[in-house]
């Protein structure tokens, strides 16, 4: 949604110059799969690695107005044991949210009743309409949806701490020239998209 236009903007600056971009959310390994820069969304764990922060992101939980026409809006994390979740997990299907009030952290139960394995099947499942359900997704995933009302964000005053947002890659000396031009042109373009 953002790395993607960014980077057709590099190459048609740069037109010398060649990329590979991998969209997952699955943590790579950067040296063994040859990948230069990573995004990385969450706490980092201590490394070798050059982390440069570029912003941050909140987990929402939202629907659409037809589910919440249908079943009402949830006004604490309680009330989403009577509501249908959708969730996105890879395994298992999560029986718990967190949640915050102040310093407290609040654990929710939930139902879930679909479980997928990405986030934008979640979203296209919450906006399907009344039966699907709440989801909980990154803001910056559901933002082109919530733009023409087809969802919702409910829960604000109990999400968690915002994630922070780092562009991560390997020290290296001397760093070559079109990885440093790259690194120029993208960090200022994603602040200011993630501001």
């Amino acid at each position: 949604m953002h790395l993607l236009p960014i980077t057709v903007e590099f190459l048609d600056a740069y037109p010398e110059i060649a990329l590979r971009l991998v969209l997952t959310d699955r943590v790579v390994n950067t040296v063994e799969e040859n990948i230069d820069i990573s995004i990385r969304i969450g706490a980092l764990p201590d490394s070798s690695m050059i982390a440069t922060r570029i912003g941050s992101v909140r987990l929402v939980h939202c629907a659409s107005p037809a589910y919440l026409a249908a079943r009402g809006r949830p006004a604490d994390p309680a009330d989403l044991q009577d509501h249908d979740c959708i969730c996105v997990d890879n395994l298992v299907a999560p029986r718990t949210w967190k949640f915050t009030k102040g310093a407290r952290e609040i654990v929710a139960p939930i139902r879930s009743r679909l479980v997928v394995s990405d986030s934008e099947a979640a979203i296209d499942a919450a906006i399907a309409g009344a039966g699907a359900g709440i989801t909980r997704v990154m803001s910056y995933k559901m933002e082109t949806a919530k733009r023409p009302g087809a969802l919702e964000i409910m829960l604000e005053e109990f999400e968690l701490e915002p994630l922070p947002l780092h562009i991560v890659y390997a020290e290296r000396n001397p760093m070559p020239l079109k990885l440093r031009v790259f690194l120029d042109w993208v960090i200022p373009r994603l602040k200011a998209r993630l501001s």
